[in-house]
């Protein structure tokens, strides 16, 4: 007897991408490997979800469905994307790592939110300079420059800003968001790509500038072989340092050098009407391969999560340092007989 796999996709108002991609699955993975969307009805600590894979789509935007996913994650599901690293990443880190294993990325820096956080004062900000060195700032950044939230997508919150002045205008509208101030890449090319399972990538022209439904649509010619195999080879290692196994990384391209912008979409946009009939074809496809693969390789109540080589490394360097001896008087100590 065939013990039944089941895949689960977990969404939200999307409809053309979860729906083609569960009729994928159902079309051609093995006898024995299922698909439907998941239903969540009452959520008992440390349940199992009846799910060897569950495709993540809306988390990001619904905290509930967040420690769900947590919670059959600790029981063997293997979440597509991982809800652990993907509630600790942020943007700002992102660049922190590119930067770190060689990736080009725009100048940026952090700063503090505008107002202060709920159940804040002035005293909570001791360790915190003010006002910051706004000249420093602006000299490393140059104008034009991007003001955006240092985590979160959606093109919300993003500014686009020219001088102090129009700086200093928008940041006061920013309230408790924590953001960061971005270098301009005067892009000569631009592409979004996806990555899938660690090893399917799809380069796509893009047009940032252009409406959403447009963005897909380029009358620019075919880039070259050199620039595409090394934008592939920034994709696959971003996303192995990441431990994503569905994202999207876009790429400006600057007198030939590509610039990864944005590379945190653990929830990329999927829908057929925005990215066209090719690339959603694409997406179902290899997708739905993915899927397969993690529900033939799920093993019971076993961590079945995907974790990125950069969180894998420290872990490794970690577990072989010698242990810590304890502090003098805080050892165990035997018991007079």
């Amino acid at each position: 007897m065939i013990m039944k796999k089941k895949i689960g996709i977990l969404y939200g108002m999307e409809r053309s991408f979860p729906e083609a991609l569960v009729q994928a699955i159902k079309q051609t993975a093995p006898k024995g490997i299922e698909a439907e969307p998941v239903m969540i009805d009452a959520v008992e600590q440390a349940m199992t979800s009846g799910y060897a894979v569950i495709i993540d789509r809306i988390s990001q935007d619904v905290p509930f469905y967040r420690a769900y996913l947590k919670n059959v994650a600790s029981t063997g599901t293997a979440v597509i994307n991982n809800p652990f690293w993907w509630s600790a990443d942020e943007k700002f880190f992102n660049n922190a790592l590119a930067v770190r294993i060689g990736i080009p990325v725009p100048k940026t820096v952090l700063l503090p939110s505008h107002d202060r956080p709920v159940d804040t004062q002035e005293t909570s900000f001791s360790n915190l300079k003010y006002p910051l060195d706004w000249e420093q700032i602006f000299s490393t950044i140059g104008w034009p420059a991007y003001m955006k939230p240092h985590a979160g997508g959606g093109w919300k919150h993003v500014y686009k800003l020219n001088s102090q002045q129009e700086f200093f205008d928008a940041y006061r509208q920013t309230g408790q968001l924590v953001m960061m101030l971005q270098e301009e890449i005067v892009f000569d090319e631009y592409f979004r790509c996806y990555c899938l399972g660690g090893k399917h990538v799809r380069i796509m022209r893009y047009e940032p500038k252009n409406p959403h439904h447009l963005r897909y649509a380029s009358d620019k010619g075919p880039a070259s072989k050199a620039l595409l195999a090394t934008i592939e080879e920034y994709v696959l290692k971003l996303n192995h340092a990441l431990g994503y196994d569905f994202n999207t990384v876009e790429f400006a391209v600057r007198k030939g050098v590509p610039y990864a912008i944005d590379f945190c979409n653990p929830a990329p946009d999927a829908d057929v009407n925005s990215v066209g009939q090719e690339n959603f074809e694409w997406v179902v496809q290899h997708a739905a391969i993915m899927a397969i693969e993690r529900a033939a390789a799920h093993q019971a109540n076993s961590d079945n999560l995907t974790w990125g080589t950069f969180l894998a490394e420290h872990v490794r360097q970690s577990l072989s340092k010698p242990a810590v001896p304890p502090l003098p008087g805080t050892g165990s100590r035997r018991k007079k007989s």
